[in-house]
């Protein structure tokens, strides 16, 4: 026989699933802002960091020691921070569908 009550429930249930990914969401996008701009903060510093080292090389041979520090120094942080960016969009995706998965492990028969 069909309740109004489970029906309100379930419907209170589902409104609550969806507030909850939603903040989970909003807060896994924060993290991936913040993250992209803290690597362009740290790109800008550490290019204007190099500019500066170079501005002040008398030498060719200097310049380019800074040079090649300065682009591996870059490829690691890009590398790095790269790799971190991707972690936290991987951890949003998982955020974003465990209320999906609940739902559907609800509606699942459990394999005998």
């Amino acid at each position: 026989m069909f309740k109004v009550e489970d029906f309100q429930n379930y419907g209170k249930e589902q409104f609550e699933t969806c507030v909850a990914s939603a903040t989970s969401v909003q807060h896994g996008l924060q993290a991936i802002a913040s993250a992209y701009g803290d690597y362009t903060k740290k790109s800008f510093e550490d290019t204007k960091s190099f500019v500066e080292k170079l501005s002040g090389v008398k030498s060719l041979d200097k310049a380019m020691e800074a040079q090649t520090e300065f682009a591996r120094s870059a490829y690691e942080t890009f590398v790095a921070e790269s790799q971190k960016i991707a972690g936290l969009y991987s951890d949003l995706a998982k955020q974003a569908f465990k209320p999906v998965e609940t739902v559907v492990s609800k509606f699942t028969p459990a394999a005998h």
